[in-house]
C-alpha cells in the first residue's frame, strides 16, 4: 500500500478591505449580484462575479425553484452564462459572497460540490488556474489560487 498525501494552500484575509483593490471591486459586483438572488425557500442567497481575460465581468445569483433540483447556484449561473456568451474567454478570477436571512453568515462559504465540479471543467479546459475568493456576508475572505485546492482529485474529460 502507498500513502498519498494531499495538501491545499489557502490564504485568509481578515476582511474584504484587506484584499487587493481589484478583488474588492469584483467582490462588490458579487454583493450586487447577491441582491438579485431568488431564494424564497432556503433564504440563503449567493452572488458570484467572474473576471474574464477580455476584462468583462459576468455575475450570477442563485435561482431557486419549488422543485428543488431545478434551481441553480450562483457560481454555475455565472459560469454557464460566460460559456454561452464568451466561449473563448478565460476566467481569471471568481468572487463569491453568501448569506442567510435566518442566521448571520460571518464565516467564508465555499462553492458546493456541484459548483466545484463545474468550475473544474472550465479550469481544465482553459488550461490555467482560476483564482477563487469567497466569504460570508461579513468577516474573513478566503483565497484559493486554483480550484485544485478545493477539489484536489478532479474528475475531468481525461478519464472518459
Amino acid at each position: 500500500m502507498k500513502e498519498i498525501k494531499i495538501e491545499s494552500t489557502l490564504y485568509v484575509y481578515d476582511s474584504i478591505n484587506n484584499t487587493p483593490v481589484a478583488v474588492q471591486q469584483l467582490m462588490q459586483k458579487a454583493v450586487e449580484a447577491r441582491l438579485k438572488a431568488y431564494a424564497p425557500y432556503s433564504k440563503f442567497s449567493v452572488g458570484t462575479a467572474l473576471l474574464l481575460d477580455n476584462d468583462e465581468i459576468i455575475t450570477g445569483s442563485n435561482q431557486e425553484n419549488a422543485s428543488y433540483p431545478s434551481g441553480l447556484c450562483a457560481e454555475r449561473t455565472a459560469i454557464y452564462y460566460k460559456g454561452s456568451q464568451y466561449p473563448n474567454a478565460k476566467i481569471l478570477r471568481m468572487a463569491i459572497i453568501a448569506g442567510s436571512e435566518n442566521n448571520p453568515t460571518t464565516t467564508p462559504i465555499p462553492p458546493c460540490g456541484a459548483c466545484r465540479q463545474a468550475i473544474a471543467e472550465y479550469e481544465v479546459n482553459q488550461n490555467s488556474p482560476i483564482e477563487i475568493y469567497f466569504m460570508g456576508e461579513t468577516g474573513k475572505v478566503i483565497k484559493s489560487n486554483s480550484l485544485a485546492n478545493l477539489l484536489p482529485l478532479v474528475f475531468d474529460k481525461s478519464v472518459l
